[in-house]
């Protein structure tokens, strides 16, 4: 388990599952705002990789994230779009409703960035958000990530077109701050 201030990172169990369908993925205000894609239901039993995780699948590595100090499951973490060559990945992340706004969202940034840059040695983290996503802009910008851009009207979320934000952190960046 990688572990932050607050919490730990670990493999997807199978317990976890009934509760990120039930508290992230059946919302549809919350998956349309998180997935680059229109919400649909999940079937139970399905393989929707954002809950049974493919081992095989180099370019993507997702987490179970959990409180340090309860054991209890607070959400998931994903390090994806890792690009070997290039040496850059992004970073996302969802927390579940009664885990928002007790500062886990900055922890998980962190130990994915150690997790990107120490144990990936990657050059590069990305974080693409909407722009009213203020939790997440906050737990980016709290780890020294900055931002590069916007691009307006790019996200289509329930019935209306939201700019979304780019944000990039380099390794030589994060060292300086350690």
């Amino acid at each position: 388990m990688l572990k932050g201030g607050k919490v730990g990172l670990r493999a997807r169990h199978e317990d976890d599952i009934p509760v990120l369908r039930a508290e992230l993925y059946d919302d549809p205000v919350n998956g349309s705002r998180a997935e680059a894609r229109p919400w649909r239901p999940i079937t139970p039993g399905t393989k929707d990789p954002r809950l049974v995780v493919d081992d095989t699948v180099d370019s993507v590595v997702p987490f179970s994230v959990v409180d340090l100090d309860s054991g209890e499951l607070v959400g998931t973490a994903t390090l994806w779009g890792i690009d070997p060559h290039h040496r850059s990945a992004h970073i996302g992340l969802g927390l579940l409703p009664s885990s928002r706004g007790k500062g886990y969202g900055t922890d998980v940034v962190a130990v994915l960035c150690h997790y990107g840059f120490v144990v990936r040695g990657l050059q590069r983290l990305q974080i693409e958000t909407l722009a009213d996503n203020h939790a997440m802009l906050r737990a980016a910008e709290n780890n020294g990530f900055v931002r590069e851009g916007v691009l307006r009207s790019s996200a289509w979320v329930l019935g209306e077109f939201l700019d979304e934000v780019i944000l990039g952190l380099l390794v030589q960046e994060w060292k300086d701050r350690a």
